[in-house]
């Protein structure tokens, strides 16, 4: 009796598991792509290191959450390529008309997916998203509190992006 109960709970258990939920993600990026390649965005920020970090997000966000693979250009059956437009700066709160609190940064990209044949499959214009920072007198507390407000603009932008693109969202 005793490891009929053991088995009747082992296969409750079971059935409660897997009642249908999954993990969110999943899928390819765009119907068929399987293989990707992920080209540095262009640049035409003054933040000097932003091709780089929106370019690793974007990779990061890919292998992370689909079941397409990041490959090199020769074996991708398509490629992302884009620009980071502008990366802008503004107050948003002072102490003084003089002593800044607060500010904002705001990034505006444009990214294209690419097959094989040079024809874009899938794009976007203009998307923005920004993030807020405390400024710091220290200069040097105060880059590094931008350059991650940059950084988390950078990985939201890449989770928008990719939910947006996944089939099985």
């Amino acid at each position: 009796m005793k490891i009929l109960k053991q088995f009747l709970c082992i296969c409750l258990v079971a059935f409660l598991v897997s009642c249908g939920y999954q993990f969110e993600g999943g899928g390819y990026v765009h119907n068929d792509v399987t293989r990707v390649a992920v080209k540095v965005l262009e640049n035409k920020s003054s933040e000097t290191s932003a091709g780089i970090t929106f370019t690793n997000a974007l990779i990061r966000e890919i292998i992370q959450k689909t079941d397409t693979k990041v490959v090199d250009e020769s074996q991708a059956t398509a490629f992302f390529e884009g620009t980071i437009k502008a990366i802008t700066f503004a107050t948003v709160s002072r102490s003084t008309t003089e002593s800044v609190i607060e500010r904002r940064v705001s990034a505006v990209v444009d990214l294209r997916l690419i097959n094989k044949d040079q024809e874009v499959i899938w794009s976007v214009k203009d998307f923005s998203s920004y993030e807020e920072y405390t400024v710091s007198e220290d200069m040097m507390t105060d880059e590094s509190n931008k350059r991650e407000a940059v950084e988390k603009i950078a990985t939201r932008s890449a989770e928008k992006l990719i939910s947006k693109m996944l089939i099985n969202f």
